[in-house]
């Protein structure tokens, strides 16, 4: 499995993603999830995947080549689109490609045709957007409905925490941070999701990347995030005091008041005929 963020801030970007893939508990390998597609001045384009690792590799094999109508009524590939959005349809047109020659006979051994991308990074002449493309090829943008992020993978565990975080307003070094405690609760938690780790954070405008970070299990900084994120969140929940319980209800006194009118009224047992 998988476990990959990209964010979108006034900031700039930051993606995030972990290398562990298996086929069993015995098959453990590590493959970069992280594609980045840079000409220096122009665009930086920045691919995250997570699924099937046959499928995904497939997709990322076409990109270079993978060739569309644009939006402008001409040809063009990644390294000729005019705007984000025809890039996030090249690669919708790869994964449907893909589809189209791989998922019948997937589907023949009982596999699923699973993949599932996150392309971002900016063009010149255009602000930077992010977008997350599904296994139909189909794809939706960040920042429309204040969503400014994105996770493929194992998400529900570094979900928490992003969503109390990240704002359009965080700065970069935030964000980032932010990124790496999110992962390492999934690592936490999940043994599919695993070190090591490609961290990228790209300034507006920039239109080169920069920030491009490996991180193994000797990275002094994640080491820290590792051991003071678990003390913290343990000091943090030591200091919220213990429920008060009269009875079969908890102190209605200590409540806040919407939560009164449900202590006042508590849920009927039923018992066992002629207890």
């Amino acid at each position: 499995m998988t476990y990959c963020v990209a964010m979108r801030l006034n900031a700039g970007l930051v993606f995030l993603s972990d290398s562990r893939t298996n086929a069993g508990m015995d098959q453990i390998s590590t493959f970069r999830k992280m594609t980045v597609f840079e000409q220096p001045g122009d665009r930086t384009l920045v691919v995250l995947s997570a699924g099937n690792l046959a499928i995904t590799q497939a997709v990322k094999q076409l990109l270079g080549s993978e060739t569309i109508e644009g939006s402008d009524g001409e040809p063009c590939t990644i390294w000729t689109a005019k705007s984000l959005f025809d890039v996030a349809r090249i690669v919708g047109s790869a994964v449907r490609k893909v589809h189209a020659r791989d998922a019948e006979a997937l589907k023949q051994h009982g596999i699923d045709f699973n993949c599932s991308l996150i392309v971002g990074g900016q063009i010149k002449g255009e602000t930077m957007r992010l977008f997350n493309v599904y296994a139909a090829g189909n794809f939706v943008e960040a920042g429309i409905d204040g969503v400014c992020y994105f996770q493929i993978g194992e998400s529900k565990y570094g979900k928490p925490v992003i969503d109390r975080v990240i704002t359009p307003t965080t700065p970069l070094e935030e964000a980032a941070k932010c990124a790496l405690i999110s992962m390492d609760s999934t690592l936490k938690s999940n043994l599919s999701v695993g070190l090591p780790l490609d961290l990228l954070v790209y300034e507006a405008n920039a239109l080169k990347v920069e920030r491009l970070i490996h991180i193994d299990e000797s990275d002094a900084y994640f080491r820290m995030i590792r051991n003071t994120w678990g003390q913290r969140l343990r000091q943090v929940f030591d200091s919220i005091p213990d429920p008060v319980w009269q009875g079969d209800q908890a102190d209605a006194g200590n409540l806040p008041a919407a939560s009164q009118a449900q202590a006042m009224n508590p849920l009927s047992k039923i018992h066992a005929p002629n207890s």
